[in-house]
């Protein structure tokens, strides 16, 4: 055939060129004829009537000469892209359409390729994702990641950022969609404006659960603590597990670790007990120091981590090992052992302070026995909360909370929950001289709870 298949170029049968007066030989021009006949059924005809019966081959053309275009709009149509990829135009403008969406299962470290653009990945396990430099995966490449079995690390190449951040820990249950800019990767914020939710300063301060008591196998220098959670203005923190303390150690991350922010445990000691969040992933853990308030917290260990709120209190006692208790509901703590604050105390007319063994720094109300003697015959004594100021006891005056049986010597007994200035102390006073003992069974330190 005279059409060369490859270029499409058509040459004539030698033969068929003629001259003047020339006899002209039959059997090249009926090749001539029967191959332009032939080529002219091989031809598509310009009415749409019949259609091509082989692939039809266009130029590869340009974004702004698209090779298969239109008379009216030369600039749109189709065109070849570096690397066999189709390209779109309008009006010379490249029209750029999402690859189809592919969703797959990882369930261990993986690295994102410029092949995973417009991916779906649902990580089953905590894992680390490693993302191929932006320039690599170019301008406009998104992926999207969910943690459904574990948290999720999400690592830019190199120095790279993600949202401004070396790295983001999607939390398991969440998900994200990840744009890359050709330099750097942002998401959706998606998960970002969850967990900003989840800070709001509008919904209070409070404290569920996280409940402490002494460990079953150390209970003299081991403190296990509730699952629950707490929130101090827009700091929120939350934990599914329980998770254990010593204070025979200083500050570690996890369970069963060291919890003392700073120095070694010390005897007839008071330790606050603060929940923490780390920042990297919102994780919980506490820390114990001896500080009454967050700002006297000593911090050196606790790089990486935000103090929300104080969850309880832990005391030792003169050998420094954990004062066993039982915790109840609203704050309120009983010692295994009622302690004796006061044997054979004297009192008088004249108002004096007595230390109890509470927590120092904060005012408490103790949980308070007593038993008075007293010479007189008719005597009352006034155990009270020293905000009160310098009271006096006897019916002619303040009164008391316990008194003698109309006999000489003889022994009376009361009880009551006295509140305590944050130097662990009450007052006491008599409307005549006479000698008391105290047992402490207890206080109730206010954090939060409301059950």
């Amino acid at each position: 055939m005279p059409r060369n298949p490859s270029t499409g170029v058509y040459s004539k049968p030698a033969g068929t060129t003629p001259s003047v007066g020339q006899v002209i030989d039959p059997a090249p021009w009926n090749a001539l004829t029967t191959d332009l006949g032939n080529e002219i059924t091989n031809s598509l005809p310009r009415d749409g009537s019949a259609p091509m019966i082989a692939p039809l081959k266009a130029a590869g053309g340009t974004v702004s000469a698209p090779g298969v275009g239109f008379a009216s709009t030369p600039q749109t149509g189709l065109y070849l892209k570096g690397g066999g990829l189709l390209g779109f135009a309008q009006n010379g403008v490249e029209v750029a359409f999402d690859q189809d969406l592919v969703y797959a299962v990882k369930s261990g470290d993986y690295t994102a390729l410029a092949s995973d653009d417009n991916a779906v990945h649902r990580f089953t396990a905590a894992a680390t994702l490693t993302l191929t430099a932006a320039a690599t995966l170019g301008a406009n490449w998104h992926y999207c990641v969910i943690a459904d079995g574990g948290d999720v690390t999400i690592d830019p190449n190199g120095s790279e950022t993600i949202d401004g951040a070396a790295t983001l820990i999607l939390k398991d249950g969440y998900s994200v969609e990840i744009i890359c800019s050709g330099a750097a990767f942002f998401t959706n914020k998606l998960f970002a404006r969850i967990q900003s939710k989840a800070d709001s300063s509008a919904v209070g301060d409070f404290i569920v659960g996280l409940t402490l008591s002494n460990n079953g196998a150390s209970p003299n220098t081991h403190i296990d603590f509730a699952a629950g959670s707490a929130r101090t203005g827009s700091s929120f923190v939350s934990s599914a597990t329980s998770l254990t303390k010593r204070v025979t150690g200083t500050f570690a991350a996890g369970t069963g670790a060291g919890g003392l922010d700073a120095g070694a445990v010390a005897a007839n000691a008071t330790y606050f007990a603060y929940a923490l969040r780390k920042d990297a992933d919102l994780s919980f853990d506490i820390v114990l120091s001896t500080s009454a308030t967050i700002g006297g917290i000593a911090t050196t260990l606790l790089t990486g981590y935000s103090i929300v709120k104080c969850i309880g209190v832990v005391l030792t006692d003169a050998s420094s090992l954990i004062r066993q208790f039982v915790m109840y509901p609203r704050d309120e703590y009983t010692f295994v052992t009622p302690v004796k604050d006061a044997i054979n105390v004297a009192i008088s007319t004249t108002s004096a302070l007595l230390a109890l063994t509470v927590p120092n720094g904060v005012k408490v109300k103790a949980k308070l026995r007593f038993e008075f003697t007293s010479s007189a015959a008719t005597n009352a004594a006034l155990l009270s909360d020293p905000a009160q100021g310098t009271l006096s006891g006897g019916i002619g005056n303040d009164g008391g909370n316990m008194g003698t049986i109309q006999v000489a010597n003889g022994l009376a007994i009361g009880s009551s929950d006295i509140w305590t200035n944050t130097s662990r102390q009450i007052r006491h006073v008599a409307g005549a001289s006479g000698t008391i003992w105290l047992w402490n069974d207890g206080f109730y330190f206010p954090c939060g709870r409301n059950a």
